[in-house]
C-alpha cells in the first residue's frame, strides 16, 4: 500500500473525513501509522489497537454500505512539534435518512513520521445532550464551578 505524505496534520484529518465520507478502506488506512501501539474507539465501541484490529473495524464498518456526510465544529487543537491533538463535533447524516442523529465527539492524534503527518488514534463518543434551558425557577449557581 502507497501512502500519501501529508505535510501537516490538518492535511492528514482532511484525507481522514475524506476516506471516512467515501468509505474507502485504503485511503483511510493511508492515514494512519503503521505503527501497532495505534487505537480506535467508534461511537459505542470498545477500544481496538494494532493496524490489523484497526483495520478490520473500518473495514465492517464500510461494509455496511451507508453513504455518510460529515459536517465538523468546535475544532480545537494542540499542536507541539512532534504531535497534534484534535478536538471537533462530528455532525453524522446518513445519505437517505430522514433522522438527524446526535453529535459526536472525536479526538484526533496525529504524530510527525519520517513519511509525513500520521493519525496514531481517534476516539470518538456520542456528545450529551446539551443542558435543558434554565426557566427562572432555578436557584442562581455560580459561574465559575468546574463541576
Amino acid at each position: 500500500m502507497t501512502k500519501n505524505l501529508f505535510a501537516s496534520p490538518h492535511d492528514a484529518e482532511a484525507a481522514f473525513y475524506d476516506a471516512l465520507t467515501k468509505g474507502d478502506l485504503e485511503a483511510m488506512m493511508a492515514v494512519w501509522s503503521d505503527d501497532d501501539e495505534i487505537y480506535c474507539v467508534h461511537p459505542h465501541g470498545q477500544r481496538v489497537s494494532g493496524v490489523e484490529q484497526v483495520r478490520e473495524s473500518w473495514r465492517k464498518i464500510f461494509a455496511s454500505g451507508q453513504s455518510l456526510r460529515f459536517r465538523l465544529h468546535g475544532q480545537q487543537y494542540v499542536n507541539a512539534m512532534m504531535t497534534s491533538v484534535h478536538s471537533v463535533y462530528e455532525h453524522i447524516a446518513v445519505v437517505g435518512e430522514a433522522r438527524t442523529r446526535a453529535p459526536v465527539i472525536a479526538t484526533n492524534i496525529y504524530v510527525r513520521t519520517d513519511r509525513g503527518w500520521r493519525m496514531v488514534a481517534h476516539h470518538a463518543s456520542p456528545a450529551p445532550a446539551p443542558a435543558p434551558a434554565p426557566t427562572g425557577d432555578e436557584p442562581q449557581r455560580a459561574r465559575n464551578t468546574l463541576h
